[in-house]
Protein backbone atom coordinates (compact mmCIF):
# COMPACT_ATOMS: atom_id res chain seq x y z
CA UNK A 1 0.00 0.00 0.00
CA UNK A 2 1.27 2.99 -1.09
CA UNK A 3 1.12 6.15 1.51
CA UNK A 4 -1.74 7.96 0.17
CA UNK A 5 -3.61 5.07 0.16
CA UNK A 6 -2.48 4.40 3.50
CA UNK A 7 -3.35 7.92 4.67
CA UNK A 8 -6.79 7.03 4.05
CA UNK A 9 -6.74 4.92 7.12
CA UNK A 10 -4.32 6.85 9.61
CA UNK A 11 -5.27 8.29 12.92
CA UNK A 12 -2.13 9.62 13.64
CA UNK A 13 0.98 10.22 11.19
CA UNK A 14 4.63 9.99 12.96
CA UNK A 15 7.55 10.97 10.31
CA UNK A 16 10.81 9.71 11.10
CA UNK A 17 12.27 9.47 8.14
CA UNK A 18 14.82 12.35 8.14
CA UNK A 19 13.72 12.96 4.29
CA UNK A 20 11.31 16.14 3.17
CA UNK A 21 7.55 15.96 2.31
CA UNK A 22 6.72 12.85 3.70
CA UNK A 23 3.28 14.14 3.99
CA UNK A 24 2.21 16.55 1.68
CA UNK A 25 -1.35 17.77 -0.06
CA UNK A 26 -1.90 14.19 -1.71
CA UNK A 27 -2.38 12.64 1.69
CA UNK A 28 -4.12 15.58 3.44
CA UNK A 29 -6.86 15.40 0.78
CA UNK A 30 -7.57 12.03 2.32
CA UNK A 31 -7.07 11.73 5.62
CA UNK A 32 -9.73 11.38 7.91
CA UNK A 33 -11.41 14.43 9.78
CA UNK A 34 -9.19 14.57 13.09
CA UNK A 35 -6.08 13.11 11.99
CA UNK A 36 -2.99 14.00 13.69
CA UNK A 37 0.36 14.61 12.43
CA UNK A 38 3.57 15.08 13.53
CA UNK A 39 7.75 14.68 13.25
CA UNK A 40 10.18 13.17 15.11
CA UNK A 41 12.63 12.75 12.12
CA UNK A 42 15.32 15.78 10.76
CA UNK A 43 14.35 19.32 10.82
CA UNK A 44 10.94 20.53 9.37
CA UNK A 45 10.62 19.23 6.02
CA UNK A 46 8.65 16.17 6.95
CA UNK A 47 5.38 17.17 6.66
CA UNK A 48 4.90 19.81 4.22
CA UNK A 49 3.21 22.69 5.89
CA UNK A 50 2.80 24.76 2.91
CA UNK A 51 0.43 22.49 1.43
CA UNK A 52 -1.78 22.11 4.66
CA UNK A 53 -1.57 26.15 4.55
CA UNK A 54 -2.88 26.64 0.96
CA UNK A 55 -5.52 23.46 1.52
CA UNK A 56 -6.87 25.44 4.74
CA UNK A 57 -9.53 27.88 5.19
CA UNK A 58 -8.73 28.30 9.00
CA UNK A 59 -5.91 27.96 10.47
CA UNK A 60 -5.49 28.50 14.81
CA UNK A 61 -3.66 27.18 17.76
CA UNK A 62 -6.09 25.01 19.80
CA UNK A 63 -3.52 24.23 23.00
CA UNK A 64 0.08 24.95 22.99
CA UNK A 65 2.03 23.29 20.18
CA UNK A 66 -1.21 21.95 18.22
CA UNK A 67 -2.31 23.92 15.34
CA UNK A 68 -5.70 23.05 14.23
CA UNK A 69 -6.04 23.39 9.99
CA UNK A 70 -9.27 23.31 8.65
CA UNK A 71 -9.53 22.35 5.02
CA UNK A 72 -12.29 23.38 2.76
CA UNK A 73 -14.43 20.57 2.81
CA UNK A 74 -14.50 21.30 6.50
CA UNK A 75 -12.33 18.12 7.95
CA UNK A 76 -10.15 19.53 10.41
CA UNK A 77 -6.05 18.38 10.42
CA UNK A 78 -3.85 18.84 13.27
CA UNK A 79 -0.06 19.17 13.25
CA UNK A 80 2.04 19.14 16.18
CA UNK A 81 5.07 21.47 17.34
CA UNK A 82 4.74 23.21 13.82
CA UNK A 83 5.97 20.37 12.17
CA UNK A 84 9.38 21.04 14.23
CA UNK A 85 11.02 17.99 15.89
CA UNK A 86 8.29 16.81 17.94
CA UNK A 87 10.26 15.37 21.09
CA UNK A 88 12.41 18.21 21.56
CA UNK A 89 9.75 21.26 20.13
CA UNK A 90 6.70 20.15 21.86
CA UNK A 91 7.79 18.12 24.80
CA UNK A 92 10.10 20.92 25.87
CA UNK A 93 13.75 19.24 25.53
CA UNK A 94 15.23 16.66 26.88
CA UNK A 95 15.57 17.11 30.26
CA UNK A 96 18.96 17.55 32.00
CA UNK A 97 18.64 14.15 34.19
CA UNK A 98 19.09 12.27 30.54
CA UNK A 99 21.55 15.05 28.96
CA UNK A 100 23.65 14.55 31.77
CA UNK A 101 24.86 10.97 30.67
CA UNK A 102 24.91 11.16 27.63
CA UNK A 103 27.17 14.13 27.36
CA UNK A 104 29.44 12.01 29.83
CA UNK A 105 29.14 9.32 27.65
CA UNK A 106 30.55 11.57 24.88
CA UNK A 107 33.14 13.41 26.80
CA UNK A 108 34.63 10.09 27.97
CA UNK A 109 34.27 8.12 24.69
CA UNK A 110 36.29 11.46 23.21
CA UNK A 111 38.97 10.56 25.85
CA UNK A 112 39.00 7.22 24.96
CA UNK A 113 39.86 7.62 21.32
CA UNK A 114 42.34 10.40 21.88
CA UNK A 115 43.96 7.87 23.85
CA UNK A 116 43.86 5.07 21.70
CA UNK A 117 43.71 6.60 18.46
CA UNK A 118 47.33 4.83 17.15
CA UNK A 119 45.58 1.18 17.47
CA UNK A 120 42.29 2.34 16.66
CA UNK A 121 41.06 1.26 12.75
CA UNK A 122 38.84 3.77 10.68
CA UNK A 123 35.39 1.95 11.51
CA UNK A 124 32.29 2.26 13.70
CA UNK A 125 32.97 1.45 17.71
CA UNK A 126 30.69 0.78 20.15
CA UNK A 127 31.17 2.61 23.40
CA UNK A 128 33.67 0.23 25.19
CA UNK A 129 32.09 -1.48 28.13
CA UNK A 130 33.92 0.00 31.47
CA UNK A 131 33.03 3.65 30.27
CA UNK A 132 29.38 2.87 29.84
CA UNK A 133 29.21 1.21 33.63
CA UNK A 134 31.32 3.96 34.46
CA UNK A 135 29.02 6.57 33.95
CA UNK A 136 26.24 4.46 34.83
CA UNK A 137 28.05 3.94 38.05
CA UNK A 138 28.54 7.95 38.73
CA UNK A 139 24.83 8.36 38.01
CA UNK A 140 23.36 6.05 40.22
CA UNK A 141 26.16 7.77 43.10
CA UNK A 142 24.26 11.09 42.06
CA UNK A 143 21.04 9.67 42.83
CA UNK A 144 22.15 8.19 46.06
CA UNK A 145 21.07 4.72 44.34
CA UNK A 146 22.88 1.70 45.12
CA UNK A 147 22.18 -1.87 43.22
CA UNK A 148 22.92 -5.39 43.85
CA UNK A 149 26.40 -6.70 42.39
CA UNK A 150 26.57 -9.76 40.34
CA UNK A 151 28.13 -12.70 41.85
CA UNK A 152 30.95 -14.48 40.05
CA UNK A 153 28.55 -17.43 39.17
CA UNK A 154 25.96 -15.04 37.82
CA UNK A 155 28.64 -12.84 35.68
CA UNK A 156 29.57 -16.42 34.11
CA UNK A 157 26.27 -17.23 32.78
CA UNK A 158 25.45 -14.02 31.73
CA UNK A 159 29.05 -14.09 29.59
CA UNK A 160 28.28 -17.32 28.05
CA UNK A 161 25.36 -15.40 26.42
CA UNK A 162 27.27 -12.95 25.15
CA UNK A 163 29.89 -15.46 22.98
CA UNK A 164 26.92 -17.61 21.65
Amino acid sequence: MNSVKAARHGDLFVTVTGCKDVLTGAHYEVMKDGAIMCNAGHFDVEVNKLDLQKMASEVRTVRRDIEEFTLTDGRKLYLLAEGRLVNLAAGDGHPAEIMDMSFALQALSAQYVLQNAGALKNKVYDIPADIDARVADIKLKSLRVQIDQLTPEQERYLNAWKHD
